[in-house]
């Protein structure tokens, strides 16, 4: 994570905590386990704790226990709880993912080397902007975040205090969604040399000193897990 960059508090709140919810002086609801699932079903987008507590009447106590109960009762199930930030849903659970891609039709998200490695930047230094992006890689990375933002996999978070502000960028419920991931405290851990060199945006690039095979097995764990989402040679590469 950047201390540098630093995000406009109504803008973060906006984009990753949804709407604000306005003091609901209806009488309070019991906030069973049944009833917070059903909640998060038909919710046609992630919900907030905050939003939740405003919901049922309760406070924000009794919504972090509930979901912490029905983050273990889903646990053998074919749902599970993604969690980004202060925002919920429900998606398949990782192992029903190729049967749920096989019913809807779904076709595979294809990659390139550059975007995954572009991703995984995001993931792990976000939020970030897109020159802090270039600085790593060492090449032009514009084609890539179009395309990433394109297919949902990233997200604009807002912007940097940095002259011109520019946009910061961070992952979505997508990547969550699509690479198996409950949150992102499921990434796994960095190589040290690895995680030095994304941190130094003005050392030697990541691409020519350290080349892609160290920062790929982070996303093909989770292809892995996920056979639907592959790397393919025919997706433009930066240029």
């Amino acid at each position: 994570m950047t201390d540098e960059l630093e995000i406009e508090l109504g803008q973060e709140d906006d984009a990753r905590n949804g709407p604000s919810v306005a003091p609901d002086d209806r009488p309070a609801l019991e906030l069973t386990e049944a009833a917070l699932e059903g909640l998060l079903f038909v919710a046609e987008r992630p919900l907030a704790r905050r939003e939740i507590a405003a919901l049922a009447g309760v406070d924000r106590e009794t919504v972090d226990a509930r979901l912490g109960d029905l983050e273990v009762s889903l646990g053998e199930r074919g749902i599970r709880l993604v969690v980004d930030g202060d925002r919920i849903e429900l998606a398949s659970a990782p192992e029903a993912g190729a049967l749920v891609a096989r019913y809807v039709g779904a076709d595979a998200i294809r990659l390139s080397p550059a975007s995954l490695e572009t991703l995984a930047i995001v993931a792990y230094r976000q939020p970030v902007t897109r020159a802090a992006i270039e600085r790593i890689r060492g090449v032009d990375s514009d084609y890539t975040v179009r395309s990433l933002l394109h297919r949902r996999l990233i997200v604009e978070l807002g912007r940097s205090d940095a002259p011109g502000r520019p946009f910061l960028y961070g992952t979505s419920f997508e990547f969550l969604e699509r690479f198996g991931l409950t949150s992102l405290d499921e990434m796994p851990p960095l190589d040290v040399d690895v995680a030095a060199r994304l941190a130094e945006e003005g050392g030697e690039p990541v691409t020519e000193s350290l080349g892609l095979t160290d920062l790929e097995p982070e996303a093909a764990i989770e292809r892995e897990r996920t056979p639907e989402i592959v790397a393919a040679d025919d997706v433009p590469a930066d240029t």
